[in-house]
Protein backbone atom coordinates (compact mmCIF):
# COMPACT_ATOMS: atom_id res chain seq x y z
CA UNK A 1 0.00 0.00 0.00
CA UNK A 2 1.46 3.22 -1.00
CA UNK A 3 0.66 6.51 1.32
CA UNK A 4 0.16 9.99 -1.26
CA UNK A 5 1.10 13.34 0.32
CA UNK A 6 0.23 16.64 -1.82
CA UNK A 7 1.68 20.03 -0.59
CA UNK A 8 2.63 23.28 -2.79
CA UNK A 9 -1.16 24.01 -2.96
CA UNK A 10 -2.50 27.80 -2.01
CA UNK A 11 -3.32 31.44 -3.35
CA UNK A 12 -2.39 32.41 -6.46
CA UNK A 13 -3.49 35.41 -8.59
CA UNK A 14 -4.22 34.87 -12.55
CA UNK A 15 -0.92 34.39 -14.60
CA UNK A 16 0.77 33.27 -11.22
CA UNK A 17 2.51 30.19 -10.73
CA UNK A 18 2.57 26.96 -8.03
CA UNK A 19 4.25 23.83 -8.12
CA UNK A 20 2.84 20.97 -6.53
CA UNK A 21 4.31 18.05 -4.93
CA UNK A 22 3.61 14.60 -4.30
CA UNK A 23 5.55 12.46 -1.60
CA UNK A 24 5.42 8.67 -1.79
CA UNK A 25 5.51 5.71 0.68
CA UNK A 26 5.11 2.46 1.03
CA UNK A 27 5.16 0.96 -2.53
CA UNK A 28 8.04 1.01 -5.07
CA UNK A 29 7.80 4.14 -6.89
CA UNK A 30 9.89 3.42 -9.60
CA UNK A 31 7.93 1.41 -10.74
CA UNK A 32 4.57 2.90 -11.48
CA UNK A 33 3.26 5.71 -13.53
CA UNK A 34 1.96 8.56 -11.19
CA UNK A 35 -0.56 11.32 -12.15
CA UNK A 36 -2.52 14.22 -11.15
CA UNK A 37 -6.42 15.08 -11.04
CA UNK A 38 -8.55 17.97 -9.47
CA UNK A 39 -12.40 18.87 -8.82
CA UNK A 40 -13.52 21.81 -9.09
CA UNK A 41 -16.70 22.68 -6.42
CA UNK A 42 -19.92 21.23 -7.92
CA UNK A 43 -17.85 19.41 -10.67
CA UNK A 44 -16.55 15.83 -11.29
CA UNK A 45 -13.31 14.77 -11.22
CA UNK A 46 -11.20 15.15 -14.06
CA UNK A 47 -7.77 14.24 -15.07
CA UNK A 48 -5.20 17.05 -15.42
CA UNK A 49 -1.30 15.38 -16.41
CA UNK A 50 0.25 11.89 -16.09
CA UNK A 51 4.02 10.40 -16.16
CA UNK A 52 5.11 7.06 -16.90
CA UNK A 53 7.71 5.09 -14.35
CA UNK A 54 10.38 6.72 -15.67
CA UNK A 55 9.30 10.30 -16.52
CA UNK A 56 9.97 9.42 -20.47
CA UNK A 57 6.11 9.77 -20.88
CA UNK A 58 4.03 12.34 -20.44
CA UNK A 59 0.21 13.07 -20.74
CA UNK A 60 -1.83 16.22 -20.43
CA UNK A 61 -5.08 17.07 -20.71
CA UNK A 62 -5.92 20.03 -23.24
CA UNK A 63 -7.14 22.39 -20.57
CA UNK A 64 -3.67 22.59 -19.08
CA UNK A 65 -1.43 21.78 -22.05
CA UNK A 66 1.34 24.47 -22.91
CA UNK A 67 0.57 25.51 -19.35
CA UNK A 68 1.51 22.32 -16.41
CA UNK A 69 4.44 20.42 -17.13
CA UNK A 70 4.58 16.95 -14.41
CA UNK A 71 7.96 15.71 -13.64
CA UNK A 72 9.10 13.18 -10.77
CA UNK A 73 12.49 12.48 -9.44
CA UNK A 74 12.52 8.73 -8.39
CA UNK A 75 15.33 9.10 -5.90
CA UNK A 76 13.45 11.35 -3.66
CA UNK A 77 10.36 8.90 -4.60
CA UNK A 78 8.13 12.21 -5.49
CA UNK A 79 6.42 13.89 -8.61
CA UNK A 80 6.09 17.30 -9.25
CA UNK A 81 3.17 19.41 -10.94
CA UNK A 82 4.74 22.63 -12.27
CA UNK A 83 1.78 24.85 -12.88
CA UNK A 84 2.14 28.15 -15.09
CA UNK A 85 -0.03 30.86 -16.23
CA UNK A 86 -2.82 29.69 -13.57
CA UNK A 87 -6.62 30.90 -14.87
CA UNK A 88 -9.08 31.11 -12.10
CA UNK A 89 -11.06 28.18 -13.75
CA UNK A 90 -7.68 26.08 -12.30
CA UNK A 91 -9.35 26.31 -8.54
CA UNK A 92 -9.72 23.10 -7.28
CA UNK A 93 -8.45 20.42 -4.88
CA UNK A 94 -5.49 18.82 -6.59
CA UNK A 95 -4.92 15.12 -6.12
CA UNK A 96 -1.79 12.84 -6.95
CA UNK A 97 -2.57 9.32 -7.89
CA UNK A 98 -0.41 6.63 -8.54
CA UNK A 99 -1.05 3.85 -11.42
CA UNK A 100 -0.94 0.25 -11.05
CA UNK A 101 1.00 0.03 -14.11
CA UNK A 102 4.10 1.72 -15.46
CA UNK A 103 2.35 4.66 -17.41
CA UNK A 104 3.94 3.35 -21.23
CA UNK A 105 0.31 4.39 -22.62
CA UNK A 106 -2.65 7.23 -21.95
CA UNK A 107 -4.08 5.96 -18.96
CA UNK A 108 -7.96 5.89 -18.02
CA UNK A 109 -8.77 6.90 -14.71
CA UNK A 110 -9.46 3.04 -13.49
CA UNK A 111 -5.84 2.71 -14.11
CA UNK A 112 -5.44 5.46 -10.63
CA UNK A 113 -5.43 2.63 -7.40
CA UNK A 114 -4.42 5.15 -4.63
CA UNK A 115 -5.01 8.72 -3.89
CA UNK A 116 -3.65 11.19 -1.95
CA UNK A 117 -5.74 13.66 0.38
CA UNK A 118 -5.67 16.30 -1.66
CA UNK A 119 -4.39 20.17 -1.94
CA UNK A 120 -6.31 23.01 -2.12
CA UNK A 121 -5.19 25.58 -5.08
CA UNK A 122 -7.12 28.94 -5.66
CA UNK A 123 -6.24 31.51 -8.23
CA UNK A 124 -8.11 34.74 -8.08
CA UNK A 125 -8.79 37.00 -11.16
Amino acid sequence: QVQLVESGGGLVQAGGSLRLSCAASGRTFSSYGMGWFRQAPGKEREFVAATSWSGGKTYYADSVKGRFTISRDNAKNTVYLQMNSLKPEDTAVYYCAQMDSDGSSWPAEADFVSWGQGTQVTVSS
